[in-house]
């Protein structure tokens, strides 16, 4: 295994690496505002690129890969697994979506629901992993996982020039592999639940702690903390975070479908919800980047 570091030379190297095995994913510009559609990444969410750069960089025993995961993450493991004829074993909490789970399922791997919160499916995975022998691939608090992530932050570049980026947190893989690539070039906006504060408690204290994790996002956006590894990147990458309401979030996804006719998940849509609720307010010229990142859910009624 290579020594990695979370670096845009390290986020350029990753990329090449993985470039055979995930989608660049699409932007949809209006005006200053545009849109990168994550969730039409393998899986369904920005997860593949994570989830193939640890796999790609470890070594893999015969019994295989095991990841705790809210879903998006157990579906990016389940086909990186999958594609690259590794087993795996994904633990999922009570909270995970239908279409998360059923899409592991899919994936063949094998799916052990555990507990209410990622939290619990996290302990009974590293119990698993300590009984077993198989590789532990973390939802976020992994090099692997932020270098991956980092990826999107290196396509949309290319794509698009951008001012600012608004991107949704939970554990803060994606965020943090992000900041590390633009390195303060542009803003770099977080976005959390109002019921899932985990960057923002972090920031508050000084370093990652214990916050709630309650929401319509829960099962994307709502560990218990934020990852040791990305929490530097955020101290001295992130511009600032906000925080949304359910509300809002809801409001952002009709409008999405509305619009752009993309239906998101909760977590997915979080990063607009702080411009529809004027949480985040752009200048007339600031041009403006929306990360969509997932859409694993349920068909919804928006009428």
């Amino acid at each position: 295994m290579r020594i990695m570091a979370v670096t845009r030379t390290e986020i350029a190297a990753t990329e090449k690496l993985i470039r055979p095995h995930v989608r660049r994913t699409p932007v949809i510009a209006e005006g200053n505002l545009v849109f990168k559609l994550e969730l039409l990444q393998h899986s369904g969410s920005f997860k593949a690129r994570g989830a193939f750069t640890n796999l790609l960089t470890r070594d893999v025993p015969a019994v295989g890969v095991v990841a705790a995961s809210g879903g998006n993450h157990g579906a990016a493991v389940a086909y990186a697994a999958m594609k690259l004829g590794k087993k795996a074993r994904i633990f999922v909490p009570t909270i995970s979506a239908k279409a998360k789970i059923e899409r592991i399922r899919t994936y063949g791997a094998d799916l052990v629901v555990e507990g209410e919160r990622y939290a619990d499916a996290l302990a009974a995975s590293e119990k698993w992993a300590a009984e077993s022998g198989a590789l532990q691939i973390h939802a976020y608090d992994q090099e692997g996982a932020l270098l991956g992530q980092g990826t999107v932050g290196l396509e949309f570049e290319e794509q698009a020039p951008l001012d600012t980026l608004l991107v949704a947190v939970g554990g803060g893989g994606l965020i943090g592999g992000i900041a590390a690539w633009f390195e303060k070039k542009i803003k770099i906006i977080g976005v959390e639940p109002v019921e899932a504060p985990t960057l923002t408690m972090a920031l508050r204290a000084g370093r990652p702690v214990d916050a709630p994790a309650g929401g319509i996002a829960a099962d994307s956006l709502a560990p218990k903390q934020v990852g040791k590894l990305m929490f530097p990147l955020a101290q001295k990458y992130v511009e600032k975070v906000v925080l949304v309401e359910d509300d809002a979030i809801r409001a952002a996804q009709k409008e999405l479908w509305d619009r752009l006719r993309i239906a998101a998940e909760p977590g997915g849509a979080a990063a607009f919800a702080a411009l529809l609720s004027k949480k985040f307010l752009p200048t007339k010229a600031e041009r403006v980047g929306v990360l969509v990142c997932g859409g694993n859910t349920t068909a919804v009624n928006f009428s």
